[in-house]
């Protein structure tokens, strides 16, 4: 354990003790959101995506020293373990390392060099690969292993099966492999072309005679390439000068040897035969998982801006869910999302029809005192925006509406969840419900859907599912707890998200509310059911209880700090009274008078944790949300049509990629502002823009024909600044 804490620390650059002290409390059970917020002084106020960092490389770590215990006691079970090996494989740094050395020694399956081994020809490929000694001649040498009964009928046989051995103990070699990596992933190209002599047109084009160096190559292009392999648009290979991997591979396996000429030649039967294949196949998967920890990160990256957006609170909303067949559903829900009323309306399917939608929703929003309308941006969307912007115009007053991302709306409405939720409804209008739900409280609503289907990145489905999923649930789970939840309103998909709560108590939770009422204190939470005081010590914090006389109770300050919040407030002069009133003007400027290191000391907490006392007794129940740029609500539509270059917008980023962003700029169809065209030079579009971004965008072309849209953030006459 001493190692990998050294490790840890080196890699990550943070103190050991830091380091000692966060795996201490993994090992205890305590969450991530927990070790965050709450433990900041073991750990220096680490955040909860350096924390997972952590997190995630011990697990491979652990994994590796468990691996090389494996390899380490199955050599030994063959009595081959020595010094040396024993020495490298404590050496080894990665997996693959610890499989190099362990290559020689895993049973195999029946190759020629096995069958050579079965003629009894081992002994003369170890007379031939000596080191030293007078020179042979193989071929005298082989005359005495020429046996018909064992399948040896020439001189040639022999030698043949000699070079075989001698072969495959070369391409096991784990020096030799790993200089061959290291000239791969230095030098290596990989080369696509088109399957086909007559390619078509596709969308894999750019890819019929691509050539990149192995250690160039983006992530979108890996995964690009992988989907044209697969769907028979391309051929794929990984290419490295021959004759330098022969040198590489002689300049291990030859010198010294009694027989130069023959060992050379096994050593390029080696490469040509086992090694290249295999060389090939691992640096594609090495690309492939580099890519994919790539795009991992980008969906995360997009999916907690999607998910952080500033929640539309408190107005009435019509929800529409557009469709063609089947008709726009509409819902209407109150400012806590509560189902008012629905329809379905029929706006696509003539000019009559489009009236009668138009009369049935304006006495919905008459009726209900609707303020806002959020439009789904699928099928249909185009129509049933046309038709609210008349709707709009008819009705006048402060009618707003917005689009609103749809993806994983269907599939929430077709799950278990949604019909437990809303048994009264079908699926269509389930849909139009969690449209108007993800204007007024995003985070909440998205939480109901498995992440992989909210579509934020690229190539998702083409991830590894499980890491995927794993990386985007601790995602969701660090925006719910940076939030905090109302203990008393929150779904059972909500709570599962909290820190130390999961499926089963969540559920216990709602069922308690349900047949008890609503919790007017912190401490009735340990009344759940199969709740304990662990997970009661992780989810306390994050949990809500706005019914709570008690004011502490509706903030993020974790009742093992209360003692310390009544403190600070005695300390500085004022009473948990003052809080719940909000006066606590001044509060701020006494309390960094007297110093947070000396109130520390008098309080009995950290200063970081006193810190975060003071932030929450300033605002009780604050979102963080909130103090980030609205979204933008409209009363007018626009189309491709009437976009012209050098038109100044203001649109809402949807998506970040590796080469660029797509913003939302009101016209169905999202612009791209590709990466050499943002303010200034920048390794990747992330360290400038995040998913709900407001940004200010020019027009600098449109292809109507193919739907595209090409934006730039570089104002008309500004010289811009490329990015590599």
């Amino acid at each position: 354990m001493d190692a990998i804490v050294q490790r840890l620390s080196r890699e990550l650059e943070r103190p050991v003790q830091q380091v000692e002290n966060v795996v201490r409390l993994i090992d205890e059970g305590n969450t991530i959101p927990f070790i965050a917020r709450y433990r900041k002084e073991l750990h220096g106020s680490m955040d909860d995506q350096l924390l997972r960092q952590l997190s995630e490389r011990l697990q491979y770590l652990r994994n590796l020293e468990a691996r090389k215990e494996e390899v380490r006691s199955a050599i030994e079970g063959q009595g081959k373990l020595n010094c040396r090996l024993k020495a490298a494989l404590e050496g080894a740094q990665t997996l693959a390392e610890v499989e190099d050395l362990y290559r020689p020694y895993r049973p195999k399956r029946r190759t020629r060099a096995t069958i050579a081994w079965e003629r009894g020809l081992a002994p003369l490929a170890k007379l031939l690969a000596a080191k030293g000694g007078s020179p042979l001649v193989p071929e005298e040498a082989a005359q005495a292993y020429v046996d018909p009964e064992k399948g040896v009928d020439t001189v040639q046989a022999a030698l043949q099966g000699a070079g075989d051995i001698l072969a495959e103990a070369i391409s096991d070699d784990a020096a030799v492999r790993k200089k061959l990596r290291q000239q791969y992933l230095k030098r290596a190209m990989l080369v696509s072309r088109a399957a086909k002599a007559e390619p078509e047109d596709s969308v894999y084009r750019l890819y019929y005679n691509f050539k990149c160096p192995v250690s160039k190559v983006q992530g979108y292009q890996t995964l690009a390439i992988n989907r044209g392999e697969r769907e028979g648009f391309l051929k794929v290979s990984v290419e490295l000068d021959p004759e330098a991997a022969h040198v590489t591979v002689r300049r291990v396996a030859v010198p010294g040897r009694t027989c130069m000429d023959f060992i050379r030649a096994a050593a390029d039967d080696a490469y040509d035969r086992l090694i290249q294949p295999s060389m090939e196949r691992e640096i594609r998967s090495y690309l492939t998982d580099q890519a994919d920890e790539g795009a991992i990160r980008m969906f995360a990256l997009n999916l907690k801006p999607l998910l952080m957006q500033p929640p539309v609170r408190g107005r009435v909303t019509l929800g529409l869910d557009p469709g063609y067949r089947m008709g726009c559903k509409a819902a209407v829900v109150d400012g806590t999302g509560r189902v008012l009323d629905t329809a379905v309306v029929y706006p696509t399917h003539g000019k009559r029809q489009k009236e009668e939608a138009i009369d049935a929703l304006s006495k919905l929003v008459r009726k209900h005192g609707v303020e806002h309308i959020a439009i789904g941006n699928g099928t249909a969307s185009r129509e049933t925006e046309q038709m609210t912007v008349e709707l709009i115009h008819r009705l006048g007053g402060n009618l707003r509406y917005m689009i609103v991302n749809e993806a994983g709306a269907s599939v929430y409405s077709a799950s278990p969840l949604a019909a437990e939720e809303f048994p009264q409804f079908d699926v269509n209008l389930r849909s139009a419900v969690s449209i108007a739900r993800r204007l007024q409280d995003p985070l909440a609503e998205l939480v109901k859907i498995d992440p992989k289907a909210i579509g934020v990145g690229q190539y998702q489905h083409d991830m590894p599912q499980a890491r995927l999923g794993e990386a985007l649930d601790g995602v969701v789970e660090d925006c719910v707890n940076a939030v905090g939840v109302d203990v008393n309103t929150a779904s059972p998909s909500l709570l599962r998200r909290v820190s130390g709560l999961n499926a089963a108590t969540a559920k216990n939770l709602v069922l308690y509310r349900e047949e008890h009422g609503p919790f007017t204190a912190r401490k009735q939470i340990l009344n759940v059911p199969k709740l304990g005081p662990k997970a009661f010590e992780q989810c306390a914090g994050f949990l809500r209880v706005p019914e709570s006389p008690a004011v502490l109770d509706h903030t993020g300050v974790h009742p093992e700090s209360y003692p310390a919040a009544r403190k600070l407030l005695e300390a500085c002069g004022c009473t948990l009274e003052d809080v719940a009133a909000g006066r606590t003007a001044g509060l701020k400027e006494r309390a960094e008078a007297i110093g947070l290191e000396r109130l520390a000391e008098t309080c009995g907490a950290g200063a970081p944790t006193l810190a975060d006392i003071l932030r929450e007794l300033l605002k009780p129940g604050r979102d963080p949300r909130d103090e980030l740029p609205p979204p933008i609500l409209r009363t007018d539509v626009m189309e491709l049509k009437d976009l012209k270059p050098g038109m100044e917008l203001q649109g809402t980023v949807r998506n970040v990629i590796d080469f660029g962003a797509f913003v939302d700029i009101g016209v169905h169809q999202d612009g791209l502002v590709h990466i050499s065209r943002l303010p200034r030079r920048v390794k990747h579009p992330s360290e400038l823009l995040s998913v709900g971004d407001v940004v200010t965008v020019w027009v600098v072309d449109v292809d109507q024909k193919r739907g595209r849209i090409g934006l730039t953030m570089q104002s008309p006459g500004e010289s811009g600044a490329a990015a590599g």
